[in-house]
């Protein structure tokens, strides 16, 4: 958020996110700012489950399941059909931060939600989106393991799209 907050005072016109732990390529960058940049899309999300993107290394086979379990859900609840929606590695333009109804300063946005909550209100508000191939590189586990963590990780990315599709939370 404070990142976000950085780009409004700064007056910057794109956000890219992208994994600090070298997940993402930061080669791929141009492509998730190409269809903002022709105007096709306001937000771009990064797939790895699209043609010419992919994952590599030693993902867990939890998150295997889960990274495809999610997409499949979040289309039910968005209405739109997604191949990705766990991807940390997207863009957006600014004008999402500044749009009164999208929150992002709710304390219930403390762990993995905040992602998850700005795809979906931004699809339910009607901007356009899209999704471009990236890569994913998950380092061998002899390296360090992933802070997501299979039960508790995993509910913090759904509990998003159940408590706005539900209309628990704004």
């Amino acid at each position: 958020r404070a990142g976000f907050q950085e780009v409004i005072r700064r007056d910057l016109d794109v956000i890219v996110v992208i994994a600090g732990n070298n997940k993402d390529e930061p080669q791929e960058i141009p492509q998730l700012l190409n269809p903002i940049a022709d105007g096709n899309a306001i937000f771009v999300q990064g797939s790895r489950f699209l043609s010419g993107g992919g994952y590599g290394g030693d993902m867990p086979l939890y998150r295997k399941f889960a990274t495809r379990l999610h997409p499949f859900l979040f289309s039910l609840a968005t209405g739109k059909k997604l191949t990705e929606s766990t991807n940390g590695f997207r863009a957006f333009r600014k004008e999402l931060l500044k749009d009164e109804r999208i929150n992002l300063n709710q304390d219930w946005l403390d762990n993995y939600e905040l992602e998850p909550y700005l795809y979906f209100k931004t699809i339910t508000l009607g901007y356009t989106t899209a999704e471009v191939p990236v890569t994913k590189i998950y380092p061998p586990r002899k390296i360090g393991n992933t802070k997501m963590r299979p039960l508790t990780g995993w509910w913090s990315i759904l509990r998003p799209m159940f408590l706005l599709r539900f209309g628990l939370r704004k």
